[in-house]
């Protein structure tokens, strides 16, 4: 939208348009509409002028009127469930960084894990013309799969995989990474376990896959615990009260988060119990401190870092018009050990 000029005492005086800026500048509409759009058309003299001008006035661009004449608004859209959260921010940076150096700026929004409100947020993002979209996970609305459909856009799903993705995924198993960590479980010696999961989709995947998997092993069905709220050392610390209370007494527990994990760490401590000797604990995501808990906590890792420059990668072979190879990406996991089990 055009930026707004004010008077003395705060009354607007009407918007500060492309020919305001091109007065003051001493140029045609047609030069500072150049110099927004195409500067190294612009002689540099002419072209100092005119970004003097603009700074001067304050002069804010059309960019969604540039984008209907253009067809580019140079827009991608990014929805991630937690703008805090450390799992979903660390894939980000990298995808945002290739996305700047392609020349695309970022908006971002925080859904929660509510399909409802990440259709809301897509429709509302539609209208602003944007070039691409980013969506955190692969299971969303009937309502959101339609309109991404029928806008026709490139979009990368990622943090999951999917045999029917709405353009692209790129991610990994859910699923195997949960018997993974059953299959690592029983082969360190552990046949009676607990969970504790947050309640999003992906991670109560996780547990199930884990289960199933740590009983067809031969264990003992495991004590579940489902946290209410986000991922955090409050409440990990909360869900192992909550598994004890639930009949667990010693085992494994697979935890949806390292900061569930690093709660039951403390928690444990408090409570006198050795780690791994009384419980042993896997986390999942291998942040930072992962390997400076005490003891070192074992966990799952994804390179966050690889599977954001690939979704990015991905999106921007769409954007430019190129069928991939294959729909699905699947950038992997490893189960990393440590002293916690």
């Amino acid at each position: 939208m055009d930026s707004e000029a004010m008077q003395p005492g705060g009354k607007k005086a009407g918007p500060i348009t492309m020919e305001m800026v091109a007065r003051i500048a001493g140029v045609s509409q047609v030069s500072v509409s150049r110099a927004l759009n195409h500067p190294e058309k612009v002689a540099p003299a002419t072209l100092a002028r005119i970004n003097e001008a603009i700074r001067a006035t304050g002069f804010v661009p059309n960019l969604v009127a540039g984008a209907l004449a253009s067809r580019r608004s140079g827009i991608i859209a990014a929805l991630i469930p937690s703008i805090t959260n450390i799992t979903y921010s660390s894939f980000l940076r990298p995808f945002i960084e290739a996305m700047r150096q392609a020349g695309y700026q970022i908006i971002l929004a925080e859904t929660g894990f509510d399909e409802q409100e990440e259709a809301a947020m897509v429709q509302n993002l539609l209208s602003r013309q944007p070039e691409g979209i980013l969506l955190t996970g692969v299971n969303h609305s009937p309502d959101c799969r339609r309109m991404l459909l029928g806008a026709g856009l490139p979009v990368v799903e990622v943090w999951d995989t999917s045999e029917s993705p709405i353009d692209i995924s790129v991610g990994f198993s859910h699923v195997e990474t949960g018997r993974a960590m059953a299959r690592f479980a029983w082969q360190r010696g552990y046949r009676q376990a607990g969970v504790l999961t947050a309640p999003d989709q992906r991670a109560l995947r996780r547990k199930d896959a884990f289960c199933s998997e740590f009983i067809a092993l031969g264990g003992a069905a495991p004590v579940e615990h489902v946290c209410e709220g986000s991922a955090s050392i409050k409440n990990g610390r909360e869900g192992l009260a909550g598994l004890m209370r639930n009949g667990f007494t010693s085992g494994v527990i697979q935890c949806s988060s390292d900061l569930f994990a690093h709660g039951v760490l403390i928690e444990a401590q408090a409570r006198s119990l050795k780690v791994p000797g009384d419980v042993a604990v896997i986390g999942f995501g291998d942040m930072d401190f992962a390997a400076h808990t005490v003891p070192k906590l074992t966990t799952v890792r994804v390179d966050r870092d690889v599977l954001g420059h690939t979704a990015a990668d991905a999106l921007l072979k769409r954007i430019g018009g190129h069928r991939l190879t294959d729909s699905t990406i699947d950038v992997g996991f490893k189960v990393i050990g440590r002293q916690s089990a």
